[in-house]
């Protein structure tokens, strides 16, 4: 069975297309699928794990390709299960074939699954994504790559071991404009580049509120949900999208948009790692409210020959530049302002060479574009064509591991490039790796 979906009917089925402009993508072209893989014996079927959020956004991208077959679902919430069993009912497909599971390890071991998206809290990736590829899938993983720096580099290496298609969800890199505008960047225009601001701004994010701890809802596996994160008793404000603003599960907003947006400040830049690192923040917009990571950061980093600057707040949307979100290039010349809408250039007044550019919008969809690109390279295995391989977002998912890592031992924090760990011992042993509970361990690559 081939599922070919109208997308946007897909999303307004699902009740999907009340959260912004992301989720409200049109339908996919047919001239991004190469006619050559329009064939039942070209299908590719399809494992989704996670489904409550992004997954189930990346797992419609996915259906809407021609030669994709869902074959399983997979998640910790049969409540989560059932929604989407009937969303995919509602869109006319027969579910009736579609095996459901509530522990991934039984998904991956279903031999006819050529690939799975990984669509679970931060805690779960690094894990999941390495036994897949160990089961020979391909893996879609959800950013950010994973939620320590071990963990990104045991995730690396899984991806060369065992030689699988992994895409990591930073769809940016499939958005025209915005390599356009890194091309503008690069081309010297700008004159020399001094400093860079990333900045994230979200008014509507906002923790939940301090509760009790309960009992975990019906239907819900807690102890798989917790997983190899340290046990503590259920409590609603940690749970679902609220995982982010824990440490145990995440990084908070400097991970959760910083791989995006921090990915187009290094790659305009040619950027490897920091030299040094120094983070100031706390939670100052929500003090009362039930969170761990900082609602509030502002993070120095020092490069060779510039500086970047990255800086979040929650509940508030005034940004730099009246925008909520975005990558400022500051150059004698001029100041290229990119973010998810389009991107212009604002010209240096007391500059001889002036240069501007009116604002240019964004005319794609990142995510139908970026699944598209991953489908591609699961056919053609040509590893090179990938927007966003793992080493990509291993850097970027890095360098934001950084920021909370000064942050959270309020030290200024030093790279050794050579050694490839920071300066002090301490600091390597305290936050390298995250320490894995309840019998899961890491598997050794």
């Amino acid at each position: 069975m081939l599922m070919n979906i109208n997308r946007r009917h897909f999303l307004q089925q699902s009740g999907l297309l009340a959260g912004g402009a992301l989720l409200s993508s049109s339908f996919v072209s047919s001239a991004l699928v190469p006619p050559r893989y329009r064939s039942a014996s070209d299908q590719i079927n399809v494992g989704a794990i996670g489904l409550n959020g992004m997954g189930w956004n990346d797992l419609a991208a996915a259906l809407q390709l021609h030669g994709v077959h869902l074959s399983a679902l997979c998640d910790i919430d049969k409540n989560v299960l059932d929604r989407r069993l009937k969303d995919l009912a509602a869109v006319k497909l027969d579910t009736s074939k579609i095996k459901v599971y509530t522990d991934y390890r039984r998904l991956l071991e279903q031999k006819d699954i050529d690939l799975v998206i990984i669509g679970t809290p931060d805690h779960w990736h690094a894990l999941i994504m390495i036994e897949a590829c160990q089961a020979g899938k391909d893996v879609y993983v959800e950013k950010p790559v994973g939620n320590s720096i071990g963990e990104c580099q045991a995730m690396l290496a899984a991806q060369k071991k065992y030689n699988r298609v992994v895409q990591v969800g930073q769809w940016q890199r499939s958005q025209q404009h915005f390599k356009d505008a890194v091309d503008f960047v690069q081309s010297g225009q700008l004159g020399n580049i001094r400093t860079v601001k990333v900045w994230c701004y979200q008014g509507w994010m906002k923790p939940a509120p301090v509760v009790a701890d309960s009992a975990p809802p019906a239907g819900v596996d807690y102890t798989m949900w917790l997983g190899p994160a340290p046990t503590r008793t259920f409590n609603s404000s940690r749970f679902h999208f609220n995982f982010r603003w824990f440490w145990d599960y995440a990084g908070g907003l400097m991970t959760d948009w910083g791989v995006h947006l921090l990915d187009y400040g290094l790659l305009g830049m040619k950027a490897t790692n920091p030299k040094t690192i120094t983070a100031l923040g706390g939670d100052f917009a929500y003090p009362d409210l039930s969170e761990e990571t900082p609602d509030t950061l502002t993070v120095l980093y020092e490069f060779d020959g510039f500086n970047l600057v990255w800086d979040h707040a929650m509940g508030i949307d005034n940004g730099s530049y009246g925008r909520d979100h975005g990558i400022a290039y500051i150059g004698n010349n001029g100041t290229l302002i990119l973010n998810r809408g389009g991107w212009e250039v604002i010209e240096e007044k007391k500059s001889a060479q002036k240069v501007s550019k009116p604002f240019a919008n964004s005319v794609d969809n990142g995510l139908d574009r970026h699944m598209a690109n991953f489908i591609d390279v699961v056919r053609s295995r040509k590893m090179e064509e990938l927007h966003c391989p793992v080493e990509a977002a291993v850097h970027v998912a890095t360098v934001a591991q950084m920021g909370n890592i000064s942050y959270r031992s309020k030290e200024r924090l030093v790279w050794d490039a050579a050694a490839g760990k920071f300066t002090d011992a301490k600091i390597n042993k305290q936050y390298w790796m995250k320490e894995y509970h309840n019998g899961w361990k890491l598997p050794v690559v």
